[in-house]
């Protein structure tokens, strides 16, 4: 069968392509066997524009690599995508339906974080499992920004860069704290196969951990808990590799079995800046719950794991988790101006600081039920 491709080569300029696929495909081989890798392809207008003038680009359908998430991207990550963006995946010769993705400007350093590539603007990823074909469209209802591409992650083995000398992660050894609550288990960065050679070297820290960010990582809810290591190592690559971050953007990952996933490097006793919640970044720690709960509930072990790394984090200061912390903005981009103040729960979702559904009004409705389980972890009545 032959399928036609449109490319963007350049500003007005397309290349028209001549795909042969094969009829039938092979079983899509798993990429956790292969070593990590992100394909990126531009995406140009595409062959039929039946929009009445609304800028159309895409990919039509098209024989990939194999790999397991993705999301589309563009140069700017000031600029804003109007209108939609709209995927599909092959897997095993059969195509889902199409998916909406979700333009993603508030995950983000509150500035350019140093020694990173370049940033770019993207969609939140969504994780589709092993998938060996994609077709892409983007609709506008005005100009849609600059270098607009797919990034299909293939999310490796989990071994490669691991031997790669890098400078040990310290634990702080704090005095005890009054209401400090149980350390939970914590697979480290080694445990899901961090690939360190992918992130820059260093570390930045802020002031004591005073608030807890909750998020909702909008991968989708379709994966197993025995391949929550994939989807971490996919998201990783996605925010360096894509985002153009310095590392994973979150502090902290659960997954619907309450598993509790160490992110960004540095220390989990340690306040890590993160690149979770814009404006907000300082004094704070993300904690993202893997999946979409917009309409979905999260499973309750997963709430239990949230509960259990705040009461946690919090109380390593001693920090009240039912309490509350005055952070001030860096960014205008946020809620709140940069240079004001503004109170939070001290276990707050990521919409109370910027204009955003995450973490997903199912889990965002948790949260007070999350933050007296977390009190009752630090022994507070």
């Amino acid at each position: 069968m032959l399928i036609r491709s449109s490319m963007l080569l350049g500003a007005g300029c397309a290349l028209t392509l001549m795909l042969q696929t094969p009829a039938a495909p092979a079983p899509v081989t798993d990429p956790a066997g292969r070593a990590a890798h992100t394909t990126a392809l531009a995406l140009g207008p595409l062959p039929s524009d039946r929009s009445g003038g609304t800028p159309l680009r895409g990919l039509t359908a098209r024989s990939t690599a194999a790999y397991s998430l993705l999301g589309v991207s563009w140069d700017d990550p000031a600029a804003e995508l109007p209108g939609t963006v709209q995927v599909r995946t092959r897997t095993g010769g059969r195509w889902s339906g199409w998916q909406e993705l979700t333009a993603d400007s508030e995950d983000r350093p509150d500035s350019a974080e140093g020694g990173a590539p370049g940033a770019r603007g993207a969609t939140a990823p969504r994780w589709v499992g092993p998938s060996d074909g994609v077709e892409v469209r983007v609709a506008g209802g005005g100009e849609l920004p600059a270098g607009l591409r797919v990034d299909l992650v293939a999310p490796g083995d989990g071994t490669s860069g691991r031997t790669r000398a890098v400078e040990p992660e310290q634990d702080r050894m704090l005095p005890a704290a009054a209401h400090q609550a149980p350390r939970p288990g914590i697979v480290t960065r080694s445990g899901w196969g961090a690939d360190e050679s992918l992130r820059q070297p260093g570390y930045a820290y802020t002031g004591d951990v005073r608030e807890v960010f909750v998020h909702h990582t909008d991968t989708g809810n379709d994966y197993a808990c025995s391949d929550s290591p994939k989807l971490i190592r996919a998201i990783y690559q996605y925010h360096v590799k894509t985002n153009g971050w310095r590392d994973i953007g979150y502090n902290f990952l659960v997954d619907k079995c309450g598993t509790i996933f160490e992110g960004r490097a540095g220390g989990v006793s340690r306040p890590v800046l993160g690149a979770h919640t814009l404006g907000f970044n300082t004094d704070s720690a993300g904690v993202a719950a893997l999946g979409t709960f917009s309409g979905s509930d999260a499973p309750q072990a997963q709430l239990d794991g949230i509960a259990k790394i705040a009461a946690w984090k919090l109380g390593l200061t001693g920090r009240d988790a039912r309490g509350s912390a005055v952070l001030t903005s860096a960014n205008s981009g946020s809620r709140y101006p940069e240079g004001t103040s503004h109170t939070f729960a001290a276990i707050s979702g990521h919409r109370d600081a910027f204009n955003t559904d995450c973490p997903g009004g199912r889990l965002f409705d948790r949260l007070p039920a999350i933050r007296d389980w977390a009190a009752h972890l630090q022994g507070r009545r």
